[in-house]
């Protein structure tokens, strides 16, 4: 696929990063020299200096045949304009555009081909909320990512000692929950990735991920680890977007406090949100916290632009008594470095989109991409077609699937019913199958296994 990134940044380097290793012809626009020659001394792409909403320079990309345009500057109306010559002068067949501002979200009708032609639209400020939000709501969990309309889940947990399955075999653990279907997807120990089988024994400290229906994730994840009283206190450290969207969301079920350094912008907070108390000042100030009872808070959110700021606010909450603190880290070089210790659950807004943008450039009827272990591994929900003669995968049982190495199927969600992946259970046409990924490389096999042939009418 011939696709062109606008934007050198964060998200735009780490998406032609994935996109390059999978054998797709790549081009990044930037104004950036600098950053331009850094990912094309790195990867195996074109890189083109200049202004991405310019006709030129989409032309210098190769726009008139490319099969899709990932606007994400860090202007929305460069990706906006960039989107709108790209389908009136290029007819470009897609166009993806990230758009920050609510402003532009709030409208309806504006993004169509009649007005602005973007054909999908990316919030990294949402999807990072509601990310946050599912933490919020699962505790203990390091990840959570919802399938199938949210219908089924793949959580993340680190095993404690102490947990009832630490210590002992996979196949245990229908034994310890008859009531309850669940599978272990993947098992990562010491970053390393282990494909689980029945006689796969877990340990303490192993990061496991596992797949079951919504309503039973927190009965699975007593098997594995301390069950954490459901949250109430919530500190979130910065009113910008994100922090003003999580409070929105969250401000009905939680007691919600938010610390903004902008006069400003914390009198328009407390304006705009019915519940949350809006408290100005520095979220790095030992005093304020102290005074607002931080040995009391369930969960410290630190959501400010600057990551600097939010470690050092995060390791201050955790010090002075914060139970869990979760930081928003945009350099993907301080997430491996900082997760784990004092601060709990480290959080890449590139890491969150990129996994939205990838489901739309995978080949077949594809519904969600999850990026998981910063970018290792993938979580796929795929749409199965077709009948046993035209695919190879619907009418055969999950055991007779030839899967690329490393894949394992999870969960198959039909209708409203989500049946926990075994041997036996066979796939159908319309399922949505879930599949867990360890090795990128292998996430091509995947896209052609559930390709339909070409006798299916």
């Amino acid at each position: 696929m011939k696709i062109i990134i606008l934007g050198a940044g964060q998200v735009g380097g780490s998406l032609a990063a994935q996109l390059a290793s999978e054998a797709n012809d790549i081009t990044v626009i930037d104004t950036d020299n600098v950053r331009l020659r850094e990912l094309g001394d790195r990867l195996d792409i074109r890189t083109v200096h200049g202004k991405g909403s310019f006709p030129t320079v989409l032309r210098q990309a190769g726009a008139d045949d490319a099969d899709m345009l990932i606007a994400v500057t860090s202007s929305d109306e460069t990706n906006m304009i960039a989107c709108q010559v790209a389908y009136t002068l290029f007819r470009t067949p897609t166009k993806i555009a990230r758009v920050r501002e609510s402003a532009y979200l709030t409208r309806g009708g504006l993004f169509h081909n009649e007005a602005v032609p973007i054909d999908v639209l990316i919030s990294p400020e949402q999807v990072v909320t509601n990310y946050v939000k599912r933490l919020i709501e699962n505790p203990g969990a390091l990840q959570v990512l919802d399938f199938a309309e949210g219908k089924a889940q793949l959580v993340a947990v680190r095993a404690y000692y102490g947990g009832p399955l630490v210590g002992q075999e996979l196949r245990f653990l229908r034994q310890h929950m008859p009531g309850v279907d669940t599978r272990v997807a993947a098992i990562f120990r010491k970053d390393r990735p282990i494909i689980p089988k029945g006689d796969t024994i877990i340990e303490a400290d192993d990061e496991v991920f596992f797949i079951a229906a919504t309503r039973d994730i927190r009965a699975v994840m007593s098997e594995l680890r301390r069950v954490e009283k459901t949250h109430k206190r919530v500190v979130i450290a910065g009113g910008g977007n994100i922090g003003e969207r999580l409070a929105e969301a969250i401000e009905s079920r939680y007691q919600v406090k938010i610390i903004e350094a902008s006069k400003a912008r914390a009198d328009y907070l407390s304006k705009n949100l019915d519940r949350s108390v809006v408290l100005h000042g520095s979220a790095s100030d030992r005093e304020l916290l102290i005074e607002e009872n931080i040995e009391d808070v369930d969960i410290f959110c630190a959501v400010t632009n600057d990551d600097e700021a939010n470690i050092m606010s995060s390791m201050l909450a955790k010090r002075l008594g914060a139970r869990k603190v979760m930081t928003l880290i945009n350099n993907p070089a301080y997430v491996d470095l900082v997760q784990g210790g004092e601060i709990d659950i480290a959080i890449s807004p590139s890491q969150a989109t990129i996994g939205t943008l990838l489901t739309h450039v995978r080949r077949g009827d594809i519904v969600n991409v999850y990026s998981l272990r910063r970018g290792a591994a993938e979580a796929i929900e795929v749409v199965a077609h077709g009948d046993g003669r035209s695919s190879k995968v619907v009418g055969k049982s999950v055991g007779q699937i030839d899967l690329p190495p490393g894949t394992t199927i999870g969960a198959i969600v039909r209708d409203d019913e989500v049946l926990i992946a075994h041997d036996s259970t066979v796939i159908e046409s319309d399922d949505h199958v879930i599949l867990f990924v360890i090795n990128k490389k292998h996430v091509r096999d995947v896209e052609r296994l559930f390709q339909v042939g070409l006798t299916f009418l």
